[in-house]
């Protein structure tokens, strides 16, 4: 299927697409303020300037957009235009993401990974259990850590 915007017009678009500060992150900023949790924001000294960071308690937060991390849930889905340029991005994408991680683990970062499903679309939580899931994670020793959203059944099976 060909593009229905101009070269220009698609070029302008994807410009105003932040790369920090995006909303799912001001989500979990604000929620775990509250909280009374304390952070720096993207420290270029550490691997990957990670969304979050809690040097008190050597641990990092990643809110990961499902499009461009090629997460396997209902946010992502393959653009029909291009799609072996953005097949091999998502996969670029995920192997820098893993590096990343090997990384921290090694320098003895603690890390979560939150994703944009958790926090919106049809698969979303509620902002609160996002929040004291991550509170929680926090506050224990537990290495590593993963918010999700999670799959609605409709048949009224357990899930």
């Amino acid at each position: 299927m060909a593009d229905i915007l101009t070269p220009t017009q698609r070029s302008q678009m994807m410009a105003r697409i932040r790369g920090k500060d995006t909303e799912p992150e001001f989500l979990v900023r604000r929620a775990l303020h509250r909280r009374g949790f304390r952070y720096r924001l993207h420290d270029k000294r550490l691997p990957g300037k990670p969304d979050l960071v809690f040097p008190g308690l050597h641990a990092v937060i990643l809110v990961h957009g499902c499009f461009w991390h090629g997460h396997d849930c209902h946010l992502y889905r393959l653009p029909s235009t291009r799609p072996v340029f953005w097949l091999g991005k998502s996969e670029r994408n995920r192997a820098n993401d893993e590096k990343v991680e090997k990384r921290l683990e090694e320098l003895g970062w603690r890390q979560m990974v939150i994703w944009e499903c958790a926090l919106r679309g049809k698969e979303r939580l509620p902002p609160d259990a996002v929040a004291d899931e991550a509170a929680g994670w926090l506050r224990s020793s537990v290495p590593t850590a993963e918010i999700r959203g999670v799959k609605k059944l409709t048949d009224g099976g357990s899930r």
